[in-house]
């Protein structure tokens, strides 16, 4: 015998995270480009550079740069940096 499953209930209330968009860059925060696309984000840029040189240790031969979207300036990761 089946037992009838129940179907989740969607609210029109809650509206649906927007996700963002990767071909605009973010308007706050500090984001993570790899080989010039936008990765991830970040609120601080002490966060932002700690995962793109976790990155670049990783992953030698990208070029990893952090996207300061506050000025819109972007500064290459160094590896000893």
């Amino acid at each position: 015998m089946r037992v009838p499953t129940k179907k989740p209930v969607l609210s029109i209330d809650e509206p649906e995270p927007k996700a963002p968009r990767a071909d605009r860059p973010p308007s706050e925060g500090f984001v993570v480009v790899v080989d010039g696309h936008f990765k991830s984000e970040f609120e601080t840029a002490e966060a932002a550079k700690s995962a793109g040189r976790k990155l670049k240790s990783t992953y030698p031969m990208l070029k990893i740069e952090i996207y300061d979207a506050a000025t819109r300036v972007r500064t290459l990761l160094d590896s000893e940096t």
